[in-house]
């Protein structure tokens, strides 16, 4: 039996396994019937159809914590590469030659806020310029401020009395020292942005300079502005565009599945975290 196995390339028990197993054995992992996908690829069907540029963890972090759904992402990955719902892949992401070793992400929420600003492009050939603070925690949106013209110091300050506010109620301040992420913008730098930041409770820390990734948080949210909203909206001039920033940070807030919160959305997992604790 050993040369006729190592002629053969096989183990000897799995050859004994063969000989001894009874006649009416059957490979059951090839004989499981798939369940009907029927309702599964019309709830599939109708995220793609909102929300078209979510992959299929995305589209199953959605239909698992928002309709119920009991399939897993493989399923999901089935279900949308048999029907030619899967995204296309992107081109490999250029590698950074800037070395980052820091950590953003925190363990409790209120410890490190971070913020950013990015454009909008309109139709007409106008822009919008927004800034906003986000929970370096649960990633919660909790203050925006939009302009046609530049930020300036005003509107940095204006986000973070809104920010703090938002989290601790009207005319109350950080009950504990938050730290303030940012660039080295003007805006974020200024003496008087600084001082009220200070004024609020918030400790200004600001990124080594030419070193967007020691704020990749924040870079990463603005990607996800851009690609999942942006570039899906009408943007005629920059009207429509302030009138629909309400919705998308909304939104983001409340429906868009985020992988390092196990694909909830910041509130929702805001609000498991507080009942944790």
């Amino acid at each position: 039996m050993r040369l006729v196995c190592s002629t053969l390339g096989v183990a000897r028990s799995h050859l004994v396994a063969l000989v001894n197993r009874p006649t009416d054995w059957s490979d059951r992992r090839k004989a499981r019937q798939r369940s009907d996908d029927a309702q599964l690829l019309k709830d599939i069907r109708q995220v793609v159809h909102e929300l078209g540029t979510y992959g299929y963890r995305r589209v199953w972090g959605v239909l698992r914590h928002q309709h119920d759904c009991g399939a897993n992402h493989k399923t999901i990955y089935r279900v949308m590469r048999d029907h030619g719902l899967l995204l296309y892949r992107h081109g490999q992401r250029p590698v950074s030659t800037r070395k980052h070793d820091g950590q953003i992400a925190v363990a409790t929420s209120n410890t490190r806020w971070c913020t950013d600003g990015f454009e909008v492009s309109c139709d007409n050939g106008e822009r919008v310029r927004v800034a906003f603070a986000l929970d370096c925690c649960d990633r919660e949106v909790m203050s925006w401020v939009a302009t046609t013209k530049g930020i300036d110091a005003g509107l940095v300050g204006d986000l973070m009395m809104q920010a703090v506010e938002y989290r601790f109620g009207a005319n109350q301040i950080a009950p504990t020292e938050i730290e303030w992420l940012s660039d080295n913008g003007s805006c974020y730098t200024a003496a008087e942005t600084r001082s009220f930041a200070r004024a609020l409770g918030l400790k200004p820390v600001t990124t080594p300079v030419h070193s967007p990734q020691s704020n990749g948080m924040a870079e990463s949210f603005v990607k996800t502005i851009k690609r999942d909203y942006a570039k899906l909206a009408l943007r005629p001039d920059a009207k429509a565009v302030m009138q629909q920033l309400a919705d998308w940070f909304e939104h983001y807030n409340t429906k868009h599945p985020h992988s390092a919160l196990k694909y909830l959305p910041p509130r929702m997992f805001r609000e498991r975290q507080s009942l944790n604790n």
